[in-house]
C-alpha cells in the first residue's frame, strides 16, 4: 500500500511540475504602467462623501473653480438619495463646497465664470452649492 501511495505522490508531482512548466512558457499580456496619474481637482471632506459618480461637466466646474481661485475645493456633499425631490444631488450633478482659505462670497465669484454651472446656491454655514442643472441663484441663511 505504501509503494501504491508513492507512486501516486510521484506522479501527482511530476504533473504538476509539468503544468506549471508550460504555464510559464504560455505567453503573459504585457504589464503596462500609467504614464501620468490623473488628480481630481477636488478633495473630499470624508471618504463617505459619493463623488465617483460625478459627469465630466461637474468636474470641470471644479476644475474651473480650482484654477481660478488657486485652490482646491473640498466637496462636503455629492450624490445623495436624501433631500428635495427636485435636488441635483440625487442625479450626482450637484456638489457642496468649501475652499480652504476663502470666503463664499469669492468661491461664488469664481463659479460664476465657469462654462456649463447650472445653480449656485449659498449656506450660512459657508458651504456654496454648485451644479450643472438649470441656471438659478439661492441663498439660505
Amino acid at each position: 500500500m505504501h509503494a501504491i501511495l508513492s507512486l501516486v505522490l510521484a506522479g501527482l508531482f511530476a504533473l504538476s511540475c509539468y503544468a506549471e512548466a508550460g504555464a510559464q512558457n504560455a505567453k503573459k499580456p504585457p504589464v503596462r504602467l500609467l504614464k501620468h496619474t490623473t488628480s481630481q481637482p477636488y478633495t473630499v471632506q470624508t471618504v463617505s462623501v459619493k463623488v465617483g459618480c460625478f459627469p465630466p461637466k461637474l468636474r470641470s466646474i471644479l476644475a474651473h473653480i480650482a484654477a481660478k481661485t488657486g485652490r482646491t475645493p473640498m466637496v462636503t456633499s455629492g450624490l445623495r438619495h436624501s433631500g428635495r425631490a427636485h435636488s441635483q444631488h440625487r442625479h450626482c450633478n450637484a456638489a457642496d463646497i468649501r475652499v480652504p482659505g476663502l470666503s463664499e462670497r469669492a468661491i461664488v465669484a469664481a463659479a460664476q465664470t465657469a462654462p456649463g454651472i447650472g445653480g449656485i446656491g449659498r449656506y450660512c454655514n459657508g458651504i456654496v452649492h454648485v451644479d450643472i442643472g438649470p441656471k438659478r441663484r439661492w441663498r439660505h441663511c
